[in-house]
């Protein structure tokens, strides 16, 4: 077998190239791209985001919500095997190095929110918050978009579902906290490994594991309801840690936990494998061949029904393993009920309790 070529690791980034765009006849290539040497450390950059309407609707059968909301677009957190990388391709950036440092921020997001959540053709029910990208990735520290968002939430007393890898959450607990008092919110925290060494290299920019369980026990100790996502699950590589990460999510206070499979749609494939191969060379074949055993020999499946969690021996063992810790540790399969009966539009009598 000849020797594999792979992209070096860039510091502090989860993909070591830029592929081609999918859907562009042209390919610009930077030299950078094929030797990060070039540009070590490419640097972010923030683009303004004009989009005219916020909330997304969502029609896929296997995704437990129909809206969606995402203050940004690109997450400079830089998870490798991040299936939203494609997204990027439709703003005619790639899915590599470009999905984590060409951010779209949607700085009109509170105000478009607020106008949508007040029409009257606006039939209130729970959004996601953060369905594609993460609302929580670092430059929300300095922006807060996703904060005022929350505050408009609050307001209009909209539910809405949180999933995110960042501590920062922590942040918002006072308008989270609100948002509970009537039953109204619920927040995931995705933790991925309990190992800091593979979440540094797979997960660069996400808060280390220790400050998400720490996220977890705070916002417990806040009322919020809070569990964990253990996504994705990468056989051979951290599927063997999912009794840990229940059992550590549990003793941190979360109440439920979900479990989703790796997906590897487009150009993620060659950007995980290539990432794989370079950061863990003596296992990378065996991580393969066992994506393709519960891909039907690919690495990938975009069926629904299957796409977010496999089949084949080793999906079936994982998923058993998951569903065992977790009854095992006493987590709930379910999050809480949310309502949207304190719902009110502007200029509306407030609901009574």
């Amino acid at each position: 077998m000849g020797v594999v070529s792979v992209p070096l690791p860039i510091h502090g980034r989860g993909a070591g190239s830029n592929p081609a765009n999918r859907f562009e006849p042209v390919e610009i290539v930077r030299e950078y791209d094929h030797d990060p040497e070039l540009d070590p450390a490419p640097r972010t950059v923030f683009l303004r985001d004009r989009s005219q309407s916020i909330i997304s609707s969502n029609d896929s059968p296997d995704i437990p919500y129909n809206f969606t909301l995402n203050p940004y677009r690109g997450c400079e957190h830089g998870c490798i095997y991040c299936y939203a990388r494609p997204t990027h391709e439709y703003l005619g950036f790639s899915s590599g190095l470009d999905f984590e440092t060409r951010i779209l921020v949607k700085m009109d997001a509170p105000e478009l929110l607020r106008r949508e959540l007040s029409s009257s053709k606006w039939k209130p029910e729970p959004i996601a918050m953060a369905g594609v990208t993460d609302c929580y990735q670092p430059v929300e520290r300095r922006l807060e978009i996703t904060r005022k968002c929350l505050e408009v939430f609050a307001e209009l007393r909209n539910p809405l579902w949180i999933t995110t890898k960042n501590h920062l959450v922590t942040r918002d607990i006072d308008i989270l906290r609100k948002l509970a008092e009537i039953r109204g919110i619920s927040v995931q925290l995705s933790i991925t490994t309990l190992d800091q060494e593979l979440a540094r290299v797979m997960e660069p920019r996400t808060s280390v594991p220790r400050l998400r369980l720490e996220a977890v026990t705070r916002l417990r100790q806040a009322g919020i309801p809070v569990g964990v996502l253990v996504a994705p699950v990468i056989p051979g590589l951290n599927d063997h840690e999912i009794p840990q990460i229940l059992a550590s999510a549990r003793d941190a206070g979360a109440g439920h936990a979900y479990m989703q499979m790796l997906r590897l749609p487009y150009a993620i494939k060659d950007l995980f494998v290539d990432w794989l191969r370079g950061h863990y060379p003596l296992r990378a074949e065996k991580v393969i061949g066992r994506i393709r055993d519960m891909r039907g020999g690919k690495l990938n499946c975009s069926e629904f029904g299957k796409r977010m969690s496999g089949e084949g021996i080793w999906a079936e063992q994982i998923a058993q393993l998951f569903a065992h810790s977790r009854e095992r540790v006493g987590l709930g399969e379910h999050g809480p009920k949310l309502t949207t009966e304190f719902f009110r539009r502007p200029g509306e009598q407030m609901s009574l309790f």
